[in-house]
């Protein structure tokens, strides 16, 4: 599932989802009625995994369900299904409540799945699985909500998740996922939560929201976050923005950039609200850190009300911005640190960096260029301050 690029997920099903969940024509169906007491994992473990299965599913499947080697299978659960966690100890090997491995073109459509939030993931996809479509789904608890790992790619629309142990979307080990209308959220008030986690993988998502979670988006050990609106499974319409808030006052980083990672905002728009902690230090809308990017360059990025810094850019590391808006923060606007550089580009509408504590902060090893790009007379604290991209050159 190569795709050009890599929310508030409303739980409705569209036409054009509708559409796409019709299986092919050679798929065989078959019905399983977890209500009157049958299996779903039992009866996949009879099924041929080389041939088409439209498998619909009614009631409460109590049980770990495997689906290990399918190719072209779909997942229905009828109005609804659940696929719930049993009583019983899940093994010393991976396991989880939906656990998918080796496998490709696997539609899941349609369930309720819960998990407790210590023992097992709510949903696990990896060992290379290819094109795995996560569809009109809750999910709710698990360790890890939904989980990705060793080169696997996924795409996950329509979904809601909540409670997790730790995140409701964990992507590691160079996979790839698309995410788009979802809503990652934490109702508890609970520590430590994170929407979504990457570890050395790339996400692309819009029309997404993530609500009162410790850190909104963390992108790790040179992971990618593209926010890009993409028309590849669904119909590009209404709001693309992603939207990180945090109404509950839980929040330590909007998004946290680490370790060579990178955020590119592209054709969709970031909407970080009311981040960071009141004691400031590196918490806040964005931080860049440790040798990593942000490019923002063509302004699709607004953060306002952080009780931290708005963007922080540390340790070597860059933020490109554009006709952004950054207002409100309690500390610094853009904090520039330890040899970082923040360069405010030249674009059709002068950026909107006021009313913070401090808007422009650099210490003495780091630079920002372009303040002429600001609209106003934002205050600053930056010996490194230049009006143009760049310094004079011969």
């Amino acid at each position: 599932m190569k795709l050009i690029g890599l929310g508030v997920c409303v739980l409705f099903v569209s036409v054009a989802s509708l559409a796409e969940a019709q299986p092919a024509a050679q798929s065989i169906p078959v019905s399983v009625d977890c209500g009157s007491g049958q299996s779903l994992n039992r009866t996949l473990s009879r099924l041929d995994e080389s041939m088409s299965y439209t498998v619909s599913v009614n009631g409460t499947c109590t049980e770990y369900v495997h689906v290990i080697g399918f190719e072209n299978l779909t997942l229905r659960g009828l109005s609804g299904a659940k696929l719930v966690q049993p009583s019983t100890s899940p093994g010393n090997l991976l396991n989880a409540v939906l656990l998918i491995t080796s496998s490709r073109n696997v539609t899941v459509q349609g369930f309720s799945i819960q998990a407790d939030t210590s023992t097992v993931s709510a949903v696990a996809i990896g060992h290379g699985s290819t094109d795995i479509r996560l569809r009109n789904m809750t999910v709710t608890g698990g360790s890890e909500g939904i989980i990705i790992f060793e080169n696997s790619q996924v795409s996950i629309a329509y979904v809601s998740g909540q409670d997790p142990g730790f995140t409701t979307l964990g992507i590691y080990d160079g996979s790839d996922v698309h995410v788009e209308h979802c809503v990652f959220q934490e109702t508890t008030g609970a520590f430590w939560h994170e929407g979504i986690a990457l570890g050395a993988s790339h996400i692309t998502l819009y029309a997404t929201a993530i609500r009162n979670m410790q850190v909104g988006i963390d992108a790790n050990t040179g992971s990618i976050v593209d926010v890009l609106a993409y028309g590849t499974y669904y119909p590009i319409a209404g709001s693309t923005d992603v939207t990180i808030e945090n109404s509950a006052g839980t929040s330590f980083y909007g998004v946290n950039v680490n370790a060579g990672g990178s955020l590119n905002l592209q054709s969709a728009k970031l909407v970080i609200v009311n981040p960071g902690q009141s004691w400031g230090s590196t918490t806040g809308g964005v931080l860049v850190s440790n040798g990593s990017s942000l490019n923002a360059g063509n302004g699709n990025l607004s953060i306002t009300g952080s009780y931290g810094q708005g963007i922080m850019v540390l340790n070597n590391s860059h933020a490109t911005v554009g006709a952004f808006t950054l207002t409100g923060s309690a500390h610094g606007g853009l904090v520039a640190a330890n040899m970082s550089s923040i360069d405010v580009g030249a674009s059709s509408a002068p950026s909107n960096v006021g009313g913070n504590n401090v808007d422009l902060f650099c210490d003495s090893r780091s630079v920002i260029t372009g303040a002429a790009n600001i609209a106003g007379a934002p205050t600053a604290q930056c010996a490194n301050l230049l009006a143009t991209e760049t310094a004079p050159l011969p």
